[in-house]
């Protein structure tokens, strides 16, 4: 079955009726089983992937519309710019004339059809879970010994955050690995970003989407995998396993939350760097965070009426997440980021992906962190990420770290900045859990 939705023109819950179109494709899903490693993990067989008429996993592919195409380049010549900034730099926001520059690429060079291609190579499929139609990609590795895992991405990003990295994963000979670091790889689309259909109510946040990650990995027929994510990711995988979700056999985060929430008068050198980026980024730098957790509904009718609009709000991000350096595009291609901001724009997700800030919040409270992690945990550390982290601190959170890493180079979207690195950390980290005895 192909499943094509025309972009911009009501929800996704309007657009398809969940189980009613979700008809059962488990014949399309075949796979082997093998039993591998001292991880004792076992590859789902085909009947293993759907658990019959109620859940069905089907095939998804997705196509924008010609005329969705011809709005938004419209919409984009018509664009009303504000004047100049007063300051210099970027601390009012992306300056008037980058954003120019970004926005008239995007109106007369950018290509969707390059995306969308790509997008469509790799297996992609919907199920219901927890009644919300849920999208992912499932590729599976050519060797038997695969490691299978869970990747998930945050916010502003989409699926396209681990497009570089899902070849290396899954083909390691034929991208300087060996055998012994295939990964079979599944990432979903967070609800209300992109493919995902949009939460109708409250609660959505990490915890009940660690739930329903949980189902998804045993619906694919996996006993024993691990789980990776960054950003909001990074939230979600924490909930994954402190939920201990049945055949989680550690996780791995790029996004690590080491700061107590009582912070001691006394600190070591570390502690107190921690500290002060965290207040500097609450001070200064958290302006969309504030919004994104009060006033989602708000954001989201200025975004998905005016392209122009939600490449600014995430433009910005990708600035000052990567080094903020003001030249966002010495990390990032220009197609990279454009390729984030024209899925936000076509699948309208603006106001719904903002409402994980809102329910994430609400959950957490005051907390600096969403607690203590008991399995087996492993951290990278990218430089130019966008929140701190003490090492010192981290062993109370994660009593059983078993992995960790400061890198030298990479930033917030370190597997789209720096894929080289962040696949050889995934091989580092998780080699160890394959290789004990």
């Amino acid at each position: 079955m192909l499943e094509k939705q025309m972009p911009r023109m009501g929800s996704h819950t309007e657009q398809m009726t969940r189980r009613e179109l979700l008809v059962s494709s488990a014949a399309a899903l075949t796979g082997t089983s093998a039993t591998v490693g001292p991880l004792a993990l076992v590859l789902g067989p085909a009947d293993a992937l759907a658990q019959g008429d109620d859940d069905p996993i089907v095939p998804f592919a997705y196509h924008a519309s010609d005329e969705a195409l011809a709005d938004l380049r419209r919409r984009l010549e018509q664009t009303r710019w504000p004047e100049r900034e007063t300051g210099a730099g970027w601390d009012q926001g992306p300056p008037l004339e980058k954003l120019k520059e970004l926005v008239a690429y995007w109106r007369t060079d950018y290509d969707w059809r390059r995306c969308e291609a790509e997008l469509n190579r790799w297996p992609q499929y919907k199920t219901v879970i927890d009644d919300l139609g849920i999208h992912f990609i499932h590729v599976r590795s050519r060797h038997s010994n695969a490691l299978p895992i869970i990747l998930t991405h945050g916010w502003p990003s989409t699926i396209l955050l681990f497009r570089e990295v899902i070849g290396p994963l899954t083909d390691p000979i034929a991208h300087g690995g060996t055998a012994a670091d295939a990964f079979d790889v599944v990432i979903p689309s967070l609800p209300g970003f992109a493919f995902s259909d949009k939460p109708t109510e409250r609660g959505w946040n990490s915890e009940r989407i660690a739930r329903a990650w949980g189902v998804l990995m045993q619906r694919l027929g996996y006993r024993r995998y691990v789980a990776q994510g960054g950003d909001w990711g990074a939230f979600v995988t924490t909930a994954i396993a402190q939920q201990r979700a049945p055949g989680l056999a550690a996780i791995h985060l790029n996004f690590a939350q080491t700061i107590p929430d009582v912070i001691p008068a006394e600190l070591q050198p570390d502690q107190k760097r921690a500290v002060e980026i965290m207040n500097t980024f609450r001070e200064k730098n958290s302006g969309y965070f504030q919004l994104q957790a009060t006033r989602p509904q708000m954001i989201g009718y200025a975004l998905a009426d005016s392209p122009a609009g939600q490449a600014a709000w995430i433009y910005d991000i990708f600035n000052s997440a990567t080094g903020a350096t003001g030249r966002p595009e010495d990390a990032l291609t220009p197609d990279q980021m454009l390729d984030e901001i024209t899925l936000f724009w076509l699948t309208d997700s603006a106001a719904s992906s903002a409402r994980l800030y809102l329910e994430q919040t609400q959950l957490l409270g005051k907390r600096n962190n969403p607690g203590r992690v008991d399995l087996p945990v492993g951290v990278s550390v990218f430089p130019h990420d966008v929140w701190p982290v003490a090492r010192s601190w981290a062993p109370q959170v994660y009593p059983s770290l078993f992995y960790w890493r400061e890198l030298d180079r990479g930033g917030h979207f370190a597997s789209l900045e720096v894929p080289d690195l962040f696949t050889e950390e995934l091989r580092r980290c998780f080699g160890a859990l394959r290789n004990a005895r």
